[in-house]
């Protein structure tokens, strides 16, 4: 068998075995749900301004309590999970996405105990961003200062 022979064979095997690319409806489903998620986001916050009357500086805090608390209880009951399978990126909108990349990893770990298992997982994957967006902030503050006070 020659060389070219083998080459060809290879490359039909890998055609076969390659699954078809579903690029355009894997945008589409994370496009909706994740402009879904936001207009929830933009509905809370109505509701906060018509129903219960806060002001301005009140309405991002309760948009974004009520978001994180919907995030985390559908993770609790393993909605949050069939969104994600479903929607992929889309279901990652910052706020939701990140109760949920708290919480699921509490969950899973909790047979482990309060400790050891919900403790010591609460963060470890939101921990890293907590760390990173912290000392992005207080170099951000620093430079601010530093140039507010020498210009």
């Amino acid at each position: 068998m020659s060389e070219q022979s083998k080459y060809a064979d290879y490359k039909k095997l890998v055609e076969r075995m390659t699954p078809n690319s579903r690029i355009l409806h894997n945008c589409t489903r994370s496009f909706w749900v994740g402009g879904l998620i936001c207009v929830i986001g933009q509905l809370i916050s109505i509701m906060g301004d018509k129903l219960l009357h806060l002001n301005l500086l009140q309405l991002p805090a309760f948009t974004s309590i009520c978001l994180v608390f919907l995030g985390t209880t559908l993770t609790g009951i393993g909605v949050y999970d069939r969104i994600g399978r479903y929607a992929g990126a889309g279901s990652i909108v910052p706020i939701t996405g990140f109760a949920n990349s708290v919480a699921a990893p509490a969950m899973e770990f909790r047979s482990e105990g309060m400790v050891m298992g919900l403790g010591a997982r609460l963060f470890s994957m939101a921990g890293p961003v907590l760390t990173y967006g912290v000392t992005a902030s207080i170099l951000v503050g620093v430079v601010y200062w530093v140039i507010g006070r020498w210009f």
